[in-house]
């Protein structure tokens, strides 16, 4: 991503609405439908600046790595978790551990080779481990938003599936997320592309629609574990080693 990104990243992932509400969706996939042993083992891949990990901190013992330099000493810095030097597909940082949960937020979007990627995740993972990934969802919204992040692709429940059973991955449960937002942001789409406007904002809005879009966002848990839309802004799996 480019460097002013990481830089807003920093300095409101803490309180912008998206980032805090879908801080929530996580937690509540990991309460309800993660089984995990008693003190877990738990790595981050492409933890950015920092802010997933004092949420994971509360489950276990907890490892990262991020390929940027600067991105790195951020999220240090703001965790307390020493962030180590890695990229996807590789190098990755610890050789000799294993994980009992392995985050991937938001990142397989930016990777180009996410085949090779998710393979030498599912080789870090622990006996009955679990990989937990969000990406973005369906191709047809591909906007200047997604340009302006780096991404290679969009993704649809089957398409992750796909990639994720050549990596020699299963998926155990996917569902859409970010679903009540999704007409305000097929419309928004739709109205960017008749101006044929490549603008993209993602500042921080005032406090009161910032709460009401976390608050819209957030309510989405009650949902998860009992009820799968069929669409959403974004995608989450669970996957675990095929044995076969």
């Amino acid at each position: 991503m480019d460097r002013a990104v990481f830089e807003r990243m920093a300095a409101q992932e803490e309180v912008h609405w998206w980032f805090a509400a879908r801080r929530t969706i996580i937690r509540t996939v990991i309460d309800r439908m993660i089984d995990l042993p008693d003190a877990p083992r738990i790595l981050e891949a492409g933890c950015g600046t920092g802010g997933n990990l004092g949420m994971l901190g509360a489950y276990g013992t907890v490892r990262a790595f991020e390929l940027d330099h600067d991105v790195r000493a951020t999220a240090t810095q703001k965790s307390g978790v020493a962030v180590a030097e890695g990229a996807l597909p590789g190098p990755l940082p610890f050789k000799t551990e294993a994980f009992d949960l392995i985050g991937l937020f938001d990142v397989l979007e930016h990777v180009e080779d996410h085949e090779a990627s998710l393979a030498a995740l599912r080789s870090k993972l622990a006996t009955d481990g679990r990989i937990l990934m969000t990406v973005p969802a369906f191709p047809w919204l591909w906007s200047a938003h997604d340009k302006r992040h780096h991404h290679f692709r969009r993704y649809t429940r089957r398409s992750l599936g796909t990639v994720a059973n050549a990596a020699g991955l299963r998926v155990e449960r996917s569902f859409y997320f970010n679903s009540a937002l999704f007409p305000v942001a097929v419309a928004g789409r739709a109205i960017k592309s008749a101006l044929r406007s490549d603008a993209v904002d993602d500042a921080l809005p005032g406090p009161l629609v910032n709460r009401a879009l976390r608050g819209v966002f957030a309510a989405e848990r009650h949902l998860v574990g009992r009820l799968a839309l069929p669409f959403g802004l974004s995608l989450c799996a669970i996957l675990s080693s095929d044995p076969h």
